[in-house]
């Protein structure tokens, strides 16, 4: 196989190579020609686009709005005590009927004279609350630890006690009034 040249490139070429001299005044056509298109170049209003900035921002808006709401931790996935086995979902169950039924009865003995005492077991209570929603989160970290099972148990636990021992109070309360008001009206 021969190489070609560049030499022989052009030898193959010739003839084929547009030679012939422009008229007379081509370069001024020329010339003005290209002045004809910048002016009308020039000429055309220039187009501003005021969205573009606009939608810049709303994509960036809604790229940290999505990055935000995916890094959010999923309050679905938490677990509780029914999550883990049927004898404690029956467990919460119990629990959380005693807990309704000891705060229907605090509610009825809300009076005026026991309005604080009411008031600061629910304070209490949310406290409490608060603690076992940290506590449902320990419980989907760990994987069913037996310690934070037995945690939650025990915060069900203390907020019957708390209303227990809030509806002790408020019944010797009323006990003492009604032994005062028995003392003054016999003597």
């Amino acid at each position: 196989m021969k190489k070609d040249t560049i030499n022989d490139l052009f030898e193959n070429l010739e003839g084929g190579f547009d030679i012939e001299m422009p008229n007379i005044g081509h370069e001024q056509r020329f010339l003005d020609k290209l002045n004809q298109q910048t002016q009308v170049v020039e000429q055309m209003p220039k187009k501003t686009n005021y969205w573009k900035p606009f939608l810049a921002v709303a994509a960036s808006l809604v790229l940290c709005f999505s990055v935000f709401t995916i890094m959010q931790p999923q309050e679905s996935e938490l677990m509780d005590l029914a999550n883990v086995s049927p004898e404690l979902e029956q467990t919460q169950s119990f629990f959380t009927t005693a807990i309704a039924e000891e705060l229907s009865a605090l509610e009825a003995e809300r009076s005026p004279e026991t309005e604080e005492m009411v008031n600061d077991a629910m304070k209490e209570l949310k406290i409490l609350e608060k603690e076992y929603n940290a506590l449902k989160i320990d419980l989907t970290e760990s994987g069913n630890d037996k310690r934070v099972i037995y945690a939650m148990i025990a915060n069900f636990q203390n907020r019957i006690n708390v209303l227990k021992t809030v509806l002790k109070h408020i019944e010797e309360v009323k006990n003492f009034k009604n032994n005062q008001n028995e003392n003054t009206t016999t003597i």
